[in-house]
């Protein structure tokens, strides 16, 4: 079954048939045992109509520390991105990023048995810490642990074969 709504601002879990198709071992798998872990943050490439999926992690104090390190390295940290989701903090993992077509998703994330949208300001940030990341990668900066152009080629060549899989640019932001 293929979710053809993809909410914008909402939070995602990813088939395990997506990492079989795409074979790249920099991708945060889904835990073993059937676990719907981690949970992944939905962006849309405006240019391309993929989606890219932003990995998310609850252990902030870990990912806080890298974060901490590249403001005092660089001045600013675009690979990881702390906010608040669900009322609790989290780390959004943009070294982790990746692109995927709604085939792959498994549903929607729930508290409660009710979708949770991130904030729409946190959204923004995330959406704009997005754009600048990818502008760095195609410039040659190594922000990002997957082979996202591969992976891109790959979604993008599954898109041209199935039509029916176009994604409605209204879906995400």
């Amino acid at each position: 079954m293929i979710i053809s709504n993809i909410k914008p601002g909402y939070v995602y879990h990813i088939k395990d048939s997506y990492f079989e198709a795409v074979n790249d071992d920099k991708l945060m798998r889904n835990h073993e045992g059937g676990a719907y872990r981690p949970t992944y943050f939905c962006l849309k490439d405006k240019k391309t109509g993929l989606l890219w999926i932003v990995p998310m992690s609850s252990r902030v104090d870990k990912y806080q520390a890298i974060v901490d390190r590249d403001i005092k390295r660089y001045g600013k940290c675009l690979k990881i991105f702390v906010g608040e989701y669900a009322n609790k903090p989290n780390a959004f993992l943009f070294q982790n990023i990746f692109p995927i077509i709604p085939k792959y998703i498994s549903h929607i994330h729930t508290i409660g048995q009710n979708p949770v949208p991130v904030n729409e300001r946190l959204q923004a940030l995330l959406d704009m810490n997005f754009r600048e990341i990818k502008r760095l990668h195609k410039r040659g900066a190594k922000l990002i642990f997957p082979d996202i152009d591969r992976l891109e080629e790959i979604m993008l060549n599954e898109l041209a074969a199935n039509k029916e899989w176009t994604i409605n640019t209204n879906n995400c932001f």
